[in-house]
């Protein structure tokens, strides 16, 4: 399972490749080029193994090709039976597929983060027939709460204060209902 290029009217996400370092390197950092790398191999190796299409993917403008962020499905292994309505509670950790997002700051508050997510969530829920999507994010993180609205997800709290990044969990099932 590859996931195509998935446009929008401002936006496309794409595979991430070798001439994207640059703009990764700004985005995320520094010394990404084995990271990348490894990611541009990651797609085909997981589709010859029939996995999840795991790994980000460039947000690119549309009008100048700029790649401006990330966006992506990562493996999320939690503690999901923690949250209110979770309907199995416990402790016990839970295997689900989590959504990554990540913007230049000086691009975010434009609701790039949102276009680009509802395009990956849209293709996983109707293309790829996942039965949920989840992102996880610390309470300070009020940015990424806001996307995770936006986005139409159920927003929880964790009633515990750890893990850190499992704070406020944003859940959206195939029915569209958080």
């Amino acid at each position: 399972m590859r996931i195509p290029p998935l446009r929008t009217p401002r936006l496309t996400v794409r595979e991430l490749e070798a001439g994207d370092l640059a703009a990764v390197e700004e985005l995320e950092g520094g010394g990404r080029e084995r990271w990348l790398r490894w990611t541009a191999l990651s797609y085909e190796q997981l589709a010859d193994l029939r996995q999840p299409p795991y790994g980000e993917r460039g947000i690119v403008l549309n009008d100048s090709g700029r790649l401006v962020g990330l966006v992506g499905l990562v493996p999320s292994l939690a503690p999901f039976g923690l949250l209110p309505s979770w309907p199995e509670p416990g402790r016990r950790l839970v295997p689900e597929v989590g959504l990554y997002w990540s913007v230049a700051p000086a691009f975010r508050r434009r609701g790039i983060a949102a276009e680009a997510a509802a395009a990956l969530i849209e293709h996983a829920l109707a293309e790829l027939g996942l039965a949920r999507v989840v992102a996880t994010t610390e309470r300070e993180n009020l940015a990424s709460i806001g996307v995770m609205r936006r986005l139409g997800m159920r927003v929880e709290e964790n009633p515990e204060p750890e893990p850190a990044w499992f704070q406020v969990v944003g859940i959206l099932s195939h029915d569209r209902q958080g």
